[in-house]
């Protein structure tokens, strides 16, 4: 026969409250999660810090599109916490009345009161109070489900996804279709393959552009932070998810700007910043300090520049790839086969600085990347002091950047480097080498080190004879 409908009303005086299934995120541990994101930690760490599993904060990352969707500040304390909810349940165990408990929280009794009424569990036909029920029937309750703006405006939702995924069309009109692509599998751009072709405003263009073409309607209005939530997070509504492909980056999740940032500088020393450099850098009246990087190409292929600071005299050092590039499978932690890992890129310097002389070897500042991570070995075999620019400064590098804009006339983007041999840079180098230049009275960098280089040796002979 099984019991009557509303047995269970009939008994606690209230509807039967239905069952939670699976326990919900509590609002606090969410919180702390998208802290730890935005703090630069990964999806598994930040997870793992907030006390649940790195399987589950991954999971949280990836159905949000890496956005937070709740507020991240801290609760205002206007509403009770799930701790507070807990010592409300112990409390009542003990056998605490409304008052005592109200007391003991430092809260209204009336607030205690509603609480026990609204969010009591009625399961076996009693009222009986739990914190993770009352938490999660709280929260429930507490829901403002709002629809989206481009969900609901139908105007707004088709001006942004025309300016965002529009057609590409010549200036007659026609459309060029582009390129066949696959479809989205939910993940980022392709690597060096065809993309959409669109219209690709961002969705900042498309916000400051909505006044100019509405100046009268004020409903056309939306924010281009909303327009990328709309993107990134499929619940909102609007637009769908695969219209990220038409984003300049292309990036299926978005990535916190901490996340961004963070590069793998472990082997920048506080003694080996460009603070510690010599102050005689500056002006580039000494020679013998130089700054260096690397141009890259396609294949993993680069080639090495070196550039003189006082005479702009430039040095171009071939990278070969090592030995079963291509044929043996990447080892982890293993040696760096493409040519420009820490070891080779050390033994190429030290080969190429070991043929200066010793007064032209004084100083030099690179980049931030890992391909002078042996540092420390290239100063002990040299004896050059090797400093790092700030991160995102690669105007502490001018003439090294200037010098790589010209080479790029040689060895444009997206070709392979590995083909040219050594005496083809030479020949390159010698050629930039023997180029006047503004900045130098319209003398060639060549001549300008073979004066240091002669008047530094005339120097040496008069203090030796005298």
């Amino acid at each position: 026969m099984g019991r009557p409908a509303g047995w269970t009303t009939k008994m606690t005086g209230r509807p039967a409250m239905r069952s939670p299934g699976t326990p919900p995120i509590r609002r606090n541990i969410e919180r702390a999660f998208w802290r730890k994101i935005a703090e630069g930690l990964t999806s598994e760490d930040a997870a793992v810090a907030c006390g649940v599993s790195g399987p589950v904060g991954s999971r949280w990352f990836r159905q949000r599109g890496g956005m937070p969707t709740i507020e991240l500040g801290p609760g205002s304390g206007r509403y009770l916490s799930f701790a507070e909810r807990e010592e409300i349940a112990l409390l009542r165990t003990q056998g605490c009345g409304v008052r005592e408990v109200a007391l003991r929280l430092g809260r209204a009794p009336s607030t205690i009161s509603r609480e026990l009424k609204r969010n009591a569990a009625t399961r076996c036909g009693r009222l009986e109070y739990r914190a993770s029920t009352a938490q999660w029937k709280a929260e429930l309750a507490a829901r403002r489900p709002k629809s989206a703006k481009l969900a609901t405006n139908e105007p707004l939702r088709a001006y942004v996804q025309d300016r965002l995924a529009g057609a590409v069309r010549a200036p007659d009109g026609t459309q060029a279709p582009g390129p066949e692509v696959p479809a989205w599998k939910g993940r980022n751009k392709p690597r060096r393959q065809d993309r959409r072709w669109a219209s690709a405003w961002s969705p900042q263009q498309i916000a400051n552009r909505l006044p100019v073409d509405f100046p009268d309607d004020s409903s056309i209005r939306i924010s281009h932070e909303a327009i990328y939530q709309a993107l990134y997070i499929h619940e909102r509504g609007g637009l769908e998810r695969e219209l990220v492909t038409c984003l300049r980056t292309g990036r299926a999740l978005r990535v916190p700007r901490a996340r961004a940032r963070q590069r793998a500088q472990g082997h920048v020393t506080p003694e080996t910043v460009i603070g510690q450099r010599p102050a005689e850098a500056e002006d580039r009246v000494v020679p013998g300090h130089w700054e260096g990087d690397l141009i890259i190409g396609t294949n993993r292929s680069a080639i090495g520049t070196v550039v003189e600071r006082t005479s702009r005299f430039t040095v171009l050092i071939r990278l070969p790839r090592m030995e079963g590039y291509g044929v043996e499978p990447r080892v982890k932690n293993g040696p760096a086969l493409a040519g420009y890992g820490a070891e080779t890129m050390k033994d190429a310097l030290a080969a190429w600085l070991t043929t200066l002389p010793n007064h032209v070897r004084r100083s030099l500042t690179w980049d931030r990347g890992k391909e002078l991570a042996q540092h420390g070995k290239l100063t002990s075999e040299t004896g050059i002091k090797v400093y790092f620019a700030d991160p995102h400064s690669p105007w502490q590098r001018g003439t090294n950047e200037n010098t790589n804009g010209l080479l790029r006339q040689y060895f444009p983007k997206g070709t392979d480097l590995s083909r040219w041999s050594e005496r083809e840079l030479e020949a390159v180098a010698a050629s930039l080498n023997s180029r006047p230049r503004k900045t130098l009275g319209w003398r060639t960098p060549g001549e300008v080190l073979g004066e240091h280089l002669h008047l530094d040796q005339r120097t040496d002979v008069v203090a030796t004879t005298g």
